[in-house]
This record gives structure tokens, C-alpha cells and sequence, in this order.
């Protein structure tokens, strides 16, 4: 982990991209301290404190949650006390995964099932005992505007686009954005819930506020530019995913013929059976929630890693 400063009392806890779950977090350290997400596991989440711990005076007391994916709130419990925050919808979506069935997975390096072998080596980093869900219980609509002893941050609704509660949290005078997930920096993107025009908008907002600095839920920090490449990213996914569905072929084999250019270098590549997922999801008609087939689309983006 590292701990940059951003700006005066204005932090980002950076973790390198190693994948599934190493994602970023971030502290105002005005106004007795906010967080903005927390991290997958306790002993993952204790030692975001400790890097915290170098620059603030005392434990937080709010922290606001981007969105209700484990990797960015499962460490809420650690903030005894403290105010969490976050959109309804995110609230919502506690509880749709389970620590436990994580933790149960970790221990299947053995499996006969190679994709399933190969899921528990990604989750054998984090130890899931312990964990209990602590959602958001201050929610709000739209936007939230925190006034921190001065620091204003301005928590703006931007979802359904990664998931159906994303939040990006603004600094104006700062110049800084923190994005949650709807920003990866040079790593592939999964998207849970949401439609890409949504994505796209969320990316937009990001751009238009004009940041100096943006912190991505996952992956390096950059400008505007990060928001841009992601956003053609997915414009570009969703073009070439079009015509193999009206050809009939199916997603896994869409994804394989999909030449991925520029892309090809983030970082698990194969993630994009997600995203050609949601591109069929969304040519069929089909509503911006519809459940995915996670075994199925997990076993997929395996193949597809293991071909190439």
C-alpha cells in the first residue's frame, strides 16, 4: 500500500493492480475524518488504518461507501462508530455477496474444476473470517455535500453504471475526484449493474467536473484522460460486440474474436466476457438488472485467459 497526498489534508491509499480486489481508497482528513471506501477484508482494511494512522489524529468519523462491491466496504466494521454513507441503492445491495461463500471458495485450490481452482489462487490474498456486512444506514438521492472545517466534498449519484449505487465524490477546490469503480485506470472493467450510455454518462460527469487528479477504484492515478480511454474502451466493446450477436455467435465466442488493439495491455484482458455480456444484455432488451450467470461468465473469461 501507499499513501499519497493529493492536496492539503487530502489523501489516496494506492494499491498496486494485482487484480481481482485490489482496489484504492481515499481520506479528507477535515471535519474529525472521512474515508471513502474501506477495503476487502479485515487484515487488508487494518492496514489502510495504520497507513492512515501516520497523517490523521484519531479513527474517522464518517466513511462513504462508493458502491456495495465487498472490496470497496467489507471493511466498514473496523470504523466502531462511525457515520457511513452512501446511496440507497448501494444499501440495498449489502448482503448480495457473502463473505462466507468467499471464504469457502479461497480453500478450493485443489478443485477438480480448473476454473474454480484458478478463482480460489485470485482469492487465496484475503482472509474473509470475520466480516460483518455494515452497510450504509445515512443515504441519500442525488447529491450530498459534506462541509469538512472548510473542505467541501460533494458526493454526486452517478449510477446505474458499474453498479446500480455509484457514487464519485468531488473536491472543487482540490481539484480532485474520487471514482470508485466507475473509473478502472488501465485494468479491464467488470460491470455488475447499469447499461454503457449510464457508464458513459457517469464518465462524462467525471470529465466535465475537470479534475486534476481523479482516484480510480481500481489501478493508477490519473486526469481526465483515464475517464476518456475507459470510455472508449466500452464504446468500442459494444461496437464490435454487435454484429456477433446479430450473427448469432455466442458471448464466449464473441470475446475470443474481439482483436482488443490498445486494450490488450490492461490488465486481465479476458474480463471482457463481462462487458460482451452486457452488450448482448442490453441487444436483447433486457432490463439494466437482469441477473448474470456469474459461474458461467467466471468459467468463460477462465478459457479465454488459458487460450491465449
Amino acid at each position: 500500500m501507499e499513501l499519497r497526498e493529493l492536496a492539503t489534508d487530502v489523501y489516496a491509499c494506492l494499491q498496486p493492480d494485482r487484480g481481482l480486489g485490489w482496489s484504492n481508497s481515499g481520506l479528507l482528513n477535515r471535519g474529525g475524518g472521512v474515508v471513502i471506501d474501506t477495503f476487502w477484508d479485515l487484515p487488508r482494511t487494518r492496514a489502510l488504518i495504520e497507513q492512515y494512522g501516520r497523517v490523521w489524529p484519531r479513527p474517522a468519523r464518517r466513511v462513504v461507501n462508493t458502491h456495495h462491491n465487498g472490496d470497496h466496504c467489507w471493511g466498514n466494521q473496523l470504523f466502531t462508530g462511525a457515520e457511513i454513507i452512501g446511496h440507497r441503492r448501494c444499501a440495498e445491495s449489502f448482503g448480495k455477496e457473502r463473505p462466507e461463500a468467499m471464504q469457502a471458495l479461497r480453500a478450493l485450490t485443489d478443485a477438480p474444476d480448473a476454473a474454480l481452482a484458478a478463482l480460489a489462487r485470485d482469492l487465496a490474498a484475503y482472509d474473509f473470517s470475520g466480516i460483518e456486512l455494515t452497510p450504509p444506514t445515512t443515504l441519500f438521492e442525488d447529491r450530498l455535500r459534506l462541509d469538512l472545517d472548510g473542505l467541501v466534498a460533494e458526493l454526486i449519484y452517478v449510477g446505474p453504471a458499474h453498479t446500480a449505487g455509484d457514487v464519485i465524490v468531488h473536491l472543487p477546490a482540490q481539484r480532485v475526484v474520487f471514482a470508485g469503480d466507475v473509473l478502472f485506470r488501465l485494468c479491464t472493467p467488470i460491470g455488475w449493474e447499469g447499461t454503457f450510455d449510464q457508464w458513459g454518462a457517469a464518465l462524462d460527469t467525471i470529465i466535465a467536473l475537470d479534475p486534476a487528479v481523479i482516484v480510480p477504484g481500481h489501478g493508477p492515478l490519473c486526469g481526465v484522460e483515464g475517464p476518456r480511454e475507459l470510455k472508449a474502451y466500452l464504446q468500442y466493446v459494444r461496437a464490435e460486440a454487435a454484429p456477433h450477436f446479430h450473427a448469432g455467435r455466442s458471448v464466449e465466442e464473441a470475446a475470443r474474436r474481439i482483436d482488443l488493439g490498445p486494450y490488450a495491455a490492461w490488465t486481465e484482458p479476458e474480463r471482457i466476457v463481462f462487458n460482451v455480456a452486457r452488450a448482448y444484455r442490453e441487444l436483447r432488451g433486457e432490463a439494466w438488472d437482469a441477473p448474470i450467470d456469474v459461474g458461467a461468465t467466471l468459467r468463460a473469461m477462465f478459457e479465454l485467459r488459458t487460450s491465449r
